[in-house]
């Protein structure tokens, strides 16, 4: 029996609980202490440098150089840029300078007077206090770093420029600009600033690297959506993007403001296609309710170039850039499924229309659930056992990120978004109906022979798979070849139905319960889809295309063939380009024997995600079990090269025509990926990723799957980060220092003054 003082020891679980609590608490410090020591050393360098600033000047008023000229406002307008500039001088006791704005009443004022002029004289382009204000610092005759700043990031005020002497502060912008600056200090001290944006950065960092990491628990973790535990867990983290996305549209839905801009002599753009669409629907008529101008009208042949160009110089407007013209009317190219499904509705119970942005972060918002769903659902080897965690993350997330599209943030983005989000509904959908069958084997060919084919699958979920496969027919039609994937995916019950007919097992209509489920919903939405495009276009597969305003004459443009190679070759292995400079990453080359539509890109799906170089591995990992979905993997690669072609061909090169392809090719290297985690064994299956895993972590694991894993990490973590920094790309056509050059530059600034 054991004695009193046995009885209250701690027993073996209550220490291991303790050891591990106290692990945790250390780890989370360390954590803690890593993120303040790089907040507030590392990020604040320059306020810790610039302590012994003097903060002395020497006159109120910089000189200006004779290139400048000060407004009754304070602010500077550029009369020769080849003498733009401000003149002071620095001590050498301060690294920064720092360029004061005028107050963000006094700018908002002088652009509502520019608009206002504008208006008044026909829109007639008139310069605006500039948002983004690039300039360039010498010392001392030496010539410093070209930067910009905005006069709403406080901190993209101070320019690094160390040294003493004369410094002259270039204003690099055209002739006429007006510059919302007043003066520039040297010798300042840098301020101490917390950035709270910066440390939420830093911990998601830090977190995906300790949950991420070879030994954590999330590689031990079986998948398995029956669990209530991963359930909330998985509603948990769904509540994240749900919150942050949801807060940006009541944003926007409370701030929307119409998003059309006209300057005299060029190209109206009005990105409320949607808009003018859904109030067409309710109206019950095809075409836009747009003005058409006379001269226009007049024109026999409005889709050349030149003839546009001559139009626009005569005067005529407006004239829609990336709308369809057709027979006196304008009309949406785009896809009409999104206008049927957000803005109409929104339309009838508003009276107002939905705003496009807003439009965007809804379908974007549900893209997120419907791929993490599909990929919890049916994750491509999910009947393997025990199939760990990390592999789904950095499964998911490799696929997830080429699916997304996620450098695809113009109006574009729209149509993109919606078949996006009916692609990874077909491949959920289709995953889904597989979920009430035993995958198909040898031990199930049988049965389902016997006359329970039908009976295996669930026909609802079918027939809501084909629907949202029919469903890409009214966003982005090409994507209805996915419907092909049916067949390698549900070829085994395609195999005993066949068999069961020949052997009179099963009757005929019982043979068609499955077919009709397909078929039907499929005619249900591509018939009034056709007899859309029939109506305004008198065919039902002419979507308009090729009757937009655009760059080239579309009705007579394809590619040329010279041009194919390059574009497919461009598509899957356009190397990235870095540079010095924040954001380190700029447009990739692409030269063309022959000129052709070409849109800046940031590397390819190969360069900018490398993990997906796996795929070209599926077809010699033949011993690989992958619980019978070779078939489907491989006819997923076989349709992504089909897209390849034709978007090379139909759509020139377009980063954002990768999405097409991209999570195709993603999904195929899902095996090899996985093998690449396993290694050398002990399995040769997929689940043999977590046969060496035990609770000791890593301790258990062969160092070649400690190495792999690690591989694995850092290449999707390299992933993200292009995805990121691609964002900030400047040479984009939608890039974000145009579009939100305060972000831009907030971001720009943790780094230029290091």
């Amino acid at each position: 029996m054991p004695s009193n003082h046995e009885r209250h020891l701690p027993s073996r679980p209550d220490i291991r609980h303790r050891l591990r609590l106290v692990r945790l608490l250390i780890a989370l410090l360390a954590a803690v202490a890593a993120i303040a020591a790089m907040e507030c050393i590392v990020f604040n360098l320059p306020f810790w440098r610039t302590l012994g600033a003097s903060t002395d000047t020497n006159a109120v008023h910089n000189t200006l150089g004779s290139g400048l000229t000060r407004r009754n406002d304070g602010m500077l307008t550029v009369t020769d840029p080849t003498k733009a500039y401000l003149e002071l001088t620095a001590d050498g006791t301060s690294d920064y300078l720092r360029i004061d704005t005028a107050s963000s009443k006094v700018i908002d004022k002088a652009r509502e007077q520019a608009e206002a002029e504008s208006e008044a004289n026909d829109d007639k382009e008139v310069f605006k206090p500039l948002a983004t204000i690039h300039v360039r610092a010498d010392v001392d005759g030496i010539t410093g770093q070209a930067q910009s700043m905005n006069p709403d990031a406080i901190r993209s005020y101070y320019v690094k420029a160390p040294g003493a002497g004369i410094v002259r502060i270039w204003i690099q912008e055209e002739r006429g600009a007006i510059v919302p600056v007043t003066d520039a200090r040297a010798n300042v001290r840098v301020p101490f600033v917390i950035n709270w944006m910066r440390v939420l950065a830093m911990a998601l960092v830090l977190l995906m690297i300790v949950v991420w990491r070879p030994g954590s628990r999330l590689w031990r973790i079986t998948l398995d959506p029956s669990s209530t535990r991963q359930r909330l867990a998985f509603v948990g983290l769904m509540a994240i993007p749900t919150l942050l996305i949801g807060a940006s549209i009541i944003h926007e839905l409370w701030y929307a403001s119409p998003l059309v801009s006209h300057v005299s002599g060029d190209y109206t753009y009005d990105f409320d296609q949607y808009g003018h669409v859904a109030d067409a629907l309710v109206a019950g008529r095809p075409w836009l309710d747009l003005p058409v101008p006379e001269q226009l009208a007049a024109t026999e042949h409005p889709y050349d170039v030149a003839t546009r160009a001559q139009l626009l110089a005569n005067g005529a407007s407006p004239l829609y850039w990336d709308y369809a013209y057709y027979d006196g009317h304008w009309y949406s190219y785009f896809g009409v499924l999104p206008a049927v499904l957000l803005f109409v509705p929104y339309r009838l119970l508003t009276g107002h229309n939905l705003p496009t942005s807003a439009a965007e972060y809804i379908l974007v918002l549900l893209f997120i659930i419907f791929f993490s769903l599909a990929g919890a659902a049916r994750h491509p080897s999910r009947d393997a056992e025990d199939f760990g965690g990390g592999r789904v993350v950095s499964s998911g997330l490799i696929v997830g990120e080429r699916a997304s599209g996620v450098f695809a943030v113009s109006h574009e983005l729209l149509s993109d978004t919606v078949r996006r989000i009916a692609d990874v509904d077909v491949a959920g959908t289709m995953a889904m109906a597989r979920r009430g069958h035993v995958p198909p084997s040898a031990e199930t060919i049988g049965p389902m022979a016997g006359g329970r084919c039908q009976a295996s699958l669930s026909l609802p979920r079918l027939a809501l798979g084909a629907l949202c496969i029919a469903a890409n027919f009214g966003c982005r039609p090409t994507f209805t070849l996915t419907a092909l994937l049916a067949f390698p995916l549900f070829w085994p019950q395609i195999r005993a139905l066949g068999t069961g007919l020949r052997t009179r097992r099963i009757k005929p209509l019982q043979a068609l319960r499955a077919p009709l489920a397909v078929i039907i919903p499929a005619i249900l939405v591509v018939t009034p889809l056709m007899a859309w495009n029939m109506v305004r276009f008198d065919s039902p597969f002419n979507f308009g295309n090729a009757y937009q305003f655009s760059i080239s004459d579309m009705t007579r443009h394809t590619t040329p063939s010279a041009d194919m190679p390059a574009n497919i070759w461009y598509y899957l292995f356009l190397p990235l380009r870095f540079m010095e400079r924040f954001p380190w990453l700029a447009g990739s080359p692409a030269p063309m024997p022959q000129w052709g539509y070409y849109e800046v890109m940031v590397g390819a799906i190969f360069t900018a995600t490398p993990l997906t170089l796996m795929a070209l591995a599926l077809p010699l990992l033949r011993r690989l079990e992958t619980h019978g979905m070779r078939p489907w993997l491989m006819s997923c690669l076989a349709v992504a090269a089909v897209l390849v072609v034709f978007d090379s061909h139909v759509g020139g090169l377009g980063w954002r025509y990768s999405a097409d392809f991209g999570w195709l090719i993603s999904l195929a290297s899902i095996p090899g990926l996985l093998w690449l985690v396993n290694g050398r064994g002990p399995s040769r299956s997929l689940a043999g990723a977590n046969d060496a895993v035990s609770g000791d972590g890593i301790a258990r694991v062969t160092p070649w799957r400690w190495l792999m894993r690690w591989v694995v990490v850092l290449a999707v973590l390299w992933a993200l980060g292009i995805a990121i920094l691609s964002c900030f790309v400047q040479s984009r056509s939608d890039s974000m220092i145009d579009n939100n050059p305060t972000l831009w530059h907030q971001v720009q600034s943790w780094f230029t003054l290091l």
